[in-house]
């Protein structure tokens, strides 16, 4: 569920041509102050069930500083879309929970 979350938020929709890649979170952006703060929340609860997963308090100040760092700089005028295009930290903060327990992103997709 946490890979379907974070695939709808940073990596929904592709630009033909290319190999960039947006979701969510790129879109919510654009409104100000209420989409990034609608994609920190998002954030938060992905950072959440790590906890409750167990995941060491090293890597949750790493999910919460990509987070922050989403929101801030996501909160610029249009260079914070660019970066949500960009840095996709929920994405990121999937990678550390997959990562933790030592599973590949390609065995979730078999598991459908």
């Amino acid at each position: 569920m946490l890979s379907s979350i974070s695939r709808l938020m940073d990596t929904a929709v592709g630009i033909p041509g290319t190999r960039l890649r947006f979701g969510a979170d790129s879109v919510l952006g654009l409104v100000p102050i209420l989409g990034d703060g609608a994609g920190a929340l998002v954030g938060l609860y992905i950072v959440n069930e790590a906890r409750r997963l167990g995941l060491p308090r090293e890597k949750i100040s790493k999910m919460i500083g990509n987070v922050a760092m989403d929101s801030v700089v996501g909160s610029v005028p249009l260079l914070g879309d660019l970066f949500d295009v960009y840095f996709k930290s929920h994405r990121r903060n999937v990678q550390i929970i997959l990562d933790h327990f030592g599973v590949l992103p390609e065995e979730l997709q078999r598991k459908r």
